[in-house]
């Protein structure tokens, strides 16, 4: 009896790990191929870093893009971790990559990827991102047979930088 009982009381208090994953579209970039971030993407991935350094953040994926590189490589420095490139052609197997990890994980993607991969990780729909549109930051709790998702805002864009140079001209 005092076998059950003792069994009993420490499987009550067994949980299964909580996965918490992040997931933003990268941050406003230059135009042409394969391009850089703006100052203003370079200003907002500064602020991601500010916005999720003290969330327990311990895998960290990005597309092999620069736009995401760049977005995802002040977290990942501050942190000291290491970015994972995924393939965007092939969600669903990323989707079920990121459901066998456990703790708090940030995923870095593109308008029309952050949106699906978001919809098969919390199985409800999620509205396209505009392509003007960098300041949605998803979180997806996955909490045993519970799944939570919950939408953030990065630093708007409408933040306006200063890029007039004084002169001392009178």
């Amino acid at each position: 009896m005092k076998t059950i009982l003792l069994l009993a009381i420490l499987f009550s208090n067994i949980t299964l790990a909580q996965t918490t994953i992040y997931l933003l579209r990268h941050a406003e970039k230059q135009a042409g191929d394969n391009p850089s971030l703006t100052a203003i993407g370079k200003f907002r991935a500064q602020n991601i870093t500010k916005q999720l350094a003290s969330v327990g953040i311990s895998h960290i994926f990005s597309t092999n893009y620069k736009r995401t590189q760049q977005t995802v490589r002040p977290l990942a420095d501050f942190l000291n971790l290491s970015i994972q490139n995924y393939d965007p052609r092939d969600l669903t197997t990323f989707a079920e990559q990121l459901k066998s990890l456990s703790g708090s994980i940030l995923v870095v993607g593109h308008s029309n990827t952050t949106p699906e991969l978001t919809t098969l990780l919390s199985q409800k729909k999620v509205g396209a991102i505009k392509e003007n549109e960098y300041d949605n930051l998803y979180q997806v709790i996955l909490d045993g047979d519970k799944i939570m998702l919950n939408r953030f805002r990065t630093i708007p864009s409408y933040l306006k930088l200063e890029t007039k140079i004084k002169t001392n001209d009178n």
